[in-house]
């Protein structure tokens, strides 16, 4: 009876934080607690880890500090809250977080149902498999009786399911409920294969004890458009999670760099001086400070370098940009205009 009545205090307590965020705005909120709270992963390194000295580095996390540098022209002013697959959305929907920054695929579903929207796709990927490469398979359509490891509460059950029904495939799903204990089963053998998105495989065999012993297959069988998330009925906490992904694509686009954007001010190119707020009042809008583009890339550099610092061929992941690159690089990034 106790524990009930626990539950549903908390509950209550979740509603009521929800909805004082709603109803005060989320802007409001934030600028009120002094600081953006921002849900990441549990620990993946490349999107969202702490590093030796406990800060939280990564492709997610950089959205995150993008965002807080917009609101308060420093991206220091976020905390990170590492959410699981099974909490993410709760804690979003509660009012525990601000805003989900967590390798999360934009779906119809999740869209129209959750009571959260989406903003732009930050990293296009597609759901992958990876195995050891003494097993000596080459293709996924070899798995056939395999065990493949996954985590819940994700989209891969389902797109794994789909891809062996459309092979005549069987195949045994084996699902843990932390990505430790699904990355220590896979690295001891319990599967044969692990499936999740290629981004995140990538991750996982970077922090392998022998990298090398393990091989991503050369399927992609899904569409995964990873997006921050936010509350629904807040357009203006939606714009501005929006122009901050935004704005760092078109900083890359026009040029500008953690390292150039204060020589930037002075650049006589119109959008630039947009971006950068140095003519129009394009802040007020989003009721920001007019340097808020500034702002985020002294703070975090552009989308170029967030992806190369984090994720890209320099790093333990070595990821290409791929679909990733500009749109006038034969990527998918692209920027609605800033004016």
């Amino acid at each position: 009876m106790k524990q009930a009545l626990l539950s549903i205090c908390a509950a209550a307590l979740g509603l009521t934080m929800a909805g004082q965020a709603s109803a005060a705005g989320t802007l409001e909120t934030v600028k009120a607690r002094g600081k953006l709270v921002c849900g990441v992963s549990l620990a993946t390194p490349g999107f969202a880890a702490p590093d030796d000295k406990g800060r939280m580095q990564g492709f997610d996390a950089d959205i995150c500090r993008s965002i807080a540098a917009a609101v308060f022209g420093d991206g220091d002013k976020v905390e990170f809250v590492p959410t699981n697959i099974n909490t993410r959305f709760q804690a979003l929907q509660s009012g525990e977080i601000d805003v989900l920054s967590r390798q999360t695929t934009h779906t119809f579903s999740r869209d129209a149902s959750l009571g959260l929207d989406f903003g732009p796709t930050v990293f296009y990927d597609g759901q992958g498999l990876m195995v050891a490469k003494s097993l000596g398979v080459t293709s996924a359509k070899e798995l056939t009786e395999a065990a493949i490891c996954t985590l819940p509460g994700t989209t891969t059950a389902q797109n794994i399911s789909d891809f062996f029904r459309a092979i005549n495939g069987k195949f045994e799903l084996v699902v843990f409920e932390s990505p430790d204990e699904n990355r220590a089963a896979f690295y001891s053998g319990r599967c044969e294969a692990i499936t999740s998105d290629r981004s995140d495989l990538a991750s996982i065999r970077a922090v392998a004890n022998n990298p090398d012993d393990y091989v991503v297959l050369p399927e992609t069988i899904s569409k995964e458009p990873l997006a921050p998330a936010f509350r629904q009925n807040d357009s203006n906490w939606g714009d501005i999670v929006s122009w901050s992904v935004w704005l760092l694509m078109a900083a890359e686009e026009k040029g500008i760099t953690q390292a150039n954007v204060d020589e930037m001010l002075k650049s006589e190119d119109p959008d630039v001086q947009r971006m950068l707020g140095a003519t129009e009042e394009l802040g007020k809008m989003l009721g920001l400070d007019n340097n808020w583009g500034y702002s985020i890339i002294k703070s975090v550099g552009n989308y170029g370098e967030v992806f190369e610092r984090n994720l890209g061929e320099g790093t333990r992941l070595g990821l290409t940009r791929g679909p990733n690159a500009l749109w006038n690089a034969g990527g998918l990034i692209y920027s609605p205009p800033i004016r």
